[in-house]
């Protein structure tokens, strides 16, 4: 069947498992290494370009069972469940319970398999780090057939190689998840308006403690507006609403796949200062439900349509703290000359580096953009590479759909050390990727 990422560019001819097991998993692996066929598991679909997408798909999405709900003395708790369990799913059981995951993406609809494999982040991760700093074990099934827990204590290396490794070292069959305490499912937002880039640094750098925050980026302005911003900061509000007012929002769908035409300078210029303007509007604080606060475009189900036939890429970078000023300055110039920007633009504070080799975040500001897939486009990306290798920062493996391997390789200096560890559990290379072909990550 054909099959793509969350951004539908590129697509693959794929033959697709959905095991409904732990013990057919097995099975089937140890049909296709008899086979001498290449495989890379698959969550929910979320990551945007090749990350998912090979000869064999082996999707989780049928493991999605709850193991063990654990309360600790300290308040705290772990979870532990299947690969193929969604963030949304976990947080519809534990937040009436009064629990919260530590780290959460834009969308609540990643399984836990892909969480771990992206090592994703959110918006606190100045404060709180990547997912992977949250779990406490997990299961992993090697090219072998052999089963390994692994943890920071007990095969570490692999550890640290699976959190971020995009599939590329196993296939994880479930996870213990810690967990942190809340009173309910509201959370306190408060809102800044910064005019440029500049501004919204700076009140990045004055905010510093707000436990989550996020800036839309109007990717489009010039000028002495370049880079203007709306911040949100939250934190979890010790309110807890009646139970007959705390519902989820609704969810909208875009029944069908748009005309690319729609998406272009001139109407997302339009877009950027309507939204600029109403944020302006708006009080400073308020209460707000954290599926809006963390996951609003959950509420459009199917919003990748909106960019037509061809699909889109994300383009998300991190640059270091030191050189992000001067870097994002120019990459945002570019953008707005070209007049490619998106609606969709997200400015996010980034902590220290974990040690997971190929790990996405450091120290600094990482800037995702959404641009509609066209011939034209390519060249421009190829110019932010450039500019990104100069500044010493790297692209978002999960997001990625054509980043050349000496960018990778530029960003990720140790993708040696990752490719040392994979060689020892998958010497035959069984599982890859179209990612991992293109980066040089399948030996």
């Amino acid at each position: 069947m054909q099959l793509s990422g969350w951004g539908r560019y590129p697509s693959s001819e794929s033959r697709l498992i959905e095991p409904a097991t732990q013990g057919v998993v097995s099975e089937q692996l140890a049909a296709l290494r008899a086979q001498s066929s290449c495989l890379i598991s698959r969550g929910a679909g979320r990551s945007y370009g090749d990350a998912a997408l090979a000869p064999v798909v082996l999707t989780s999405k049928h493991l999605d069972n709850f193991i063990a709900l654990e309360s600790n003395q300290d308040g705290s708790a772990t979870l532990r469940c299947a690969a193929g369990a969604t963030l949304d799913e976990i947080l519809r059981l534990i937040v009436p319970r009064g629990f919260f995951l530590p780290v959460l993406p834009g969308t609540a609809h990643v399984s836990v398999g892909g969480a771990i494999a992206a090592d994703i982040h959110g918006k606190n991760h100045h404060l709180d780090g990547c997912f992977s700093e949250h779990v406490e074990s997990l299961t992993l099934l090697l090219a072998d057939g052999s089963i390994r827990e692994c943890n920071r204590d007990k095969d570490r290396p692999l550890f640290e190689a699976t959190c971020g490794g995009m599939g590329l070292t196993g296939i994880v069959l479930d996870a213990t998840l810690r967990l942190t305490r809340i009173a309910g499912p509201l959370i306190d937002n408060r809102t800044y308006i910064a005019n440029s880039l500049q501004e919204c640094l700076e009140l990045f750098a004055e905010h510093a403690a707000a436990p989550y925050s996020v800036a839309w980026i109007d990717c489009l302005s010039s000028g002495q507006h370049l880079g203007r911003s709306v911040l949100f900061l939250g934190e979890h509000s010790q309110v807890v609403p009646d139970k007959k007012r705390d519902r989820s929002r609704r969810t909208i769908s875009v029944p069908f796949t748009t005309p690319g035409w729609l998406l272009n300078k001139h109407t997302m210029n339009v877009f950027n200062t309507l939204y600029f303007k109403r944020q302006k509007m708006r009080s400073e604080a308020n209460l707000m439900h954290y599926q809006q606060y963390f996951f609003p475009l959950d509420a459009i189900a199917n919003w990748n349509r909106l960019y037509g036939k061809n699909g889109f890429i994300q383009y998300q970078l991190v640059l270091p703290e030191m050189s992000a000023a001067q870097g994002l300055t120019q990459i945002l110039k570019k953008v707005s000359e070209a007049g490619k920007g998106s609606f969709l633009a997200v400015l996010k504070q980034l902590g220290a580096a974990n040690n997971n080799p190929l790990s996405f975040p450091l120290a600094g500001y990482t800037l995702t953009l959404d641009f509609k897939m066209e011939k034209s486009l390519l060249p421009l990306l190829n110019e932010l590479d450039a500019i990104l290798t100069d500044h010493g920062g790297r692209l978002y493996l999960a997001k990625d759909a054509r980043m050349s391997e000496a960018t990778f390789k530029a960003g990720y200096p140790r993708w040696e050390e990752f490719m040392e560890i994979k060689a020892a559990v998958d010497p035959d290379n069984l599982f890859t990727s179209k990612l991992a072909e293109r980066l040089g990550l399948s030996a």
